[in-house]
């Protein structure tokens, strides 16, 4: 089958699969095309189906499309979100800070010796696990668990925290 005859026997398939896919004509139409050049280059000598090689061709550039677009939308609503302006009132931001790191501070500093130290070298310097576990001189699973480890405990200290203090809050 020569390049026409492809082109004229299964276009309103591939047009079809791509129009449902984008629901958009315009994409479906430029997608449609991209996947017949594709078609046109590609050595088709050993391809014994073309109705299912072409629809192959065509989902896969249909969901590609659709992929970077929605990565693309992402981008944008982060960038968005990101460089709008914030109206804020900083003495209760600075404020409000201070108070995170004070309760942080509790909560860290009731942690084991061993997982604060393998916590503090991950997230405050910010080391790989193989880097600390050379620092350390122990294996990696082993920082790995003790990380894990230090971050549920962080968590429920936390949230057994709060419960305290809605508790003693609820008593005044």
């Amino acid at each position: 089958m020569n390049d026409r005859e492809l082109f004229e026997t299964y276009k309103e398939q591939v047009y079809h699969l791509c129009f449902y896919m984008m629901q958009n004509r315009s994409d479906a139409e430029d997608i449609c095309q991209e996947v017949f050049v594709k078609a046109l280059l590609a050595d088709r000598s050993q391809v014994r189906d073309l109705k299912p090689w072409l629809l192959r061709i065509a989902s896969n550039e249909c969901s590609s499309v659709l992929r970077r677009r929605k990565n693309g939308w992402a981008k944008e609503l982060s960038a968005y979100l990101l460089t709008r302006p914030r109206i804020s009132n900083p003495v209760e931001e600075n404020v409000d800070q201070r108070e995170i790191k004070m309760e942080f501070y509790q909560v860290y500093g009731r942690l084991p010796d061993k997982i604060r130290i393998v916590v503090t070298l991950r997230y405050v310097n910010e080391m790989t696990i193989p880097e600390i576990a050379n620092v350390l001189n122990i294996p990696e699973g082993t920082v790995k668990s003790r990380l894990n480890r230090g971050i549920k405990l962080l968590q429920q200290m936390k949230v057994f925290q709060t419960k305290e203090m809605i508790g003693n809050e609820s008593l005044l």
